[in-house]
């Protein structure tokens, strides 16, 4: 209990994230923890996607207040941002289970304390911004272009013997650079407005996406702005050379190539749909707004850690 509130934890488990059913593994964690705690607890294993948005909703209408865990991969945790965004009353931590955790990623040497459960049952509350991406909502990055492309495909590869995992994604990746890296886009940000063949741009309100890229050092998901890369049309073999510094955070290094801004909104128009990353699931749209959702989401933040103090 919270003084005389009634808290519920709620431990929402994806039991095919990482290929791998993670819900026996976090129920031994769970009761081991809540073995000298007399708060209410759930795990509740997903059925379908969106399934933990739903429970997330309802649990909040009924409880004072309700913590929840996402116990999966960045997929997961998006979901439940989904369902918790907004509501005074819930709070969020990610618990991963799953391959990708790039939202965690983020907080460097302090990600590993998102693994300790009980660090998490005793954490603080933290508000972060959200990004609303056509309605559909991201704690971490948005993308358009060639990488999101690339990740959209991976599942069409990953499922043939001898290809998967990283393979699968390197598959991809040749495979849509030969379909040609660059689509025509009208971009808009503020007073800055550029129509031609872009390769990529990329929303930044957390740090990592796509399993390691780190195109900004500095976007923190508190500070009320985002970080925008929009990548020009290249070549090639321009693209592989700027690649690595992009996926570094050195973008700034390479201004004839790639502008970086500053702000809370961006629109792309394309001429034709285009699939969205937001937070590795993927939205497909012929029009997309990104916009900053300021102190949208009660972040849980474990004991120990600093990253939010500097």
């Amino acid at each position: 209990m919270i003084g005389d509130k009634q808290l519920k934890h709620l431990f929402i488990v994806n039991p095919t994230a990482g290929g791998r059913n993670a819900a026996p593994e976090v129920a031994e964690k769970v009761r081991a923890a809540f073995e000298n705690r007399t708060d209410e607890y759930e795990i509740y294993v997903t059925k379908a996607p969106m399934d933990a948005t739903e429970k997330i909703k309802e649990d909040a209408a009924l409880y004072d207040s309700l913590r929840v865990y996402a116990c999966g991969g960045d997929g997961t945790f998006n979901e439940c941002v989904c369902g918790a965004a907004g509501l005074e009353n819930v709070s969020l931590a990610p618990f991963p289970t799953g391959t990708g955790n790039d939202f965690c990623r983020m907080f460097g040497e302090e990600a590993g304390l998102y693994h300790d459960i009980n660090r998490l049952l005793d954490g603080k509350e933290r508000k972060i911004d959200l990004v609303d991406c056509n309605g559909r909502l991201c704690a971490n990055i948005c993308s358009v272009g060639i990488d999101a492309r690339i990740g959209t495909d991976v599942h069409k590869y990953s499922h043939i013997p001898l290809i998967g995992g990283a393979t699968g994604y390197v598959v991809s990746a040749i495979v849509n650079v030969f379909k040609g890296i660059s689509r025509k886009m009208t971009v808009r940000c503020g007073t800055f407005t550029q129509e031609g063949e872009h390769s990529l741009i990329c929303v930044c309100n957390g740090r990592f996406y796509g399993g390691g890229f780190n195109p900004s050092l500095y976007a923190r998901p508190d500070d009320g702005e985002l970080d925008f890369y929009i990548v020009k049309k290249v070549s090639l073999l321009a693209f592989a050379a700027l690649i690595g510094k992009y996926a570094a955070g050195r973008a700034d290094e390479i201004p004839k190539y790639i502008t970086h801004l500053r702000g809370t909104e961006i629109s792309i128009d394309f001429e034709e749909e285009n699939v969205i990353n937001i937070d590795g699931e993927a939205m497909f749209a012929k029009n997309v707004v990104m916009r900053l959702v300021p102190h949208a989401l009660n972040l849980v933040i474990p004991t120990g850690m600093t990253f939010f103090d500097k």
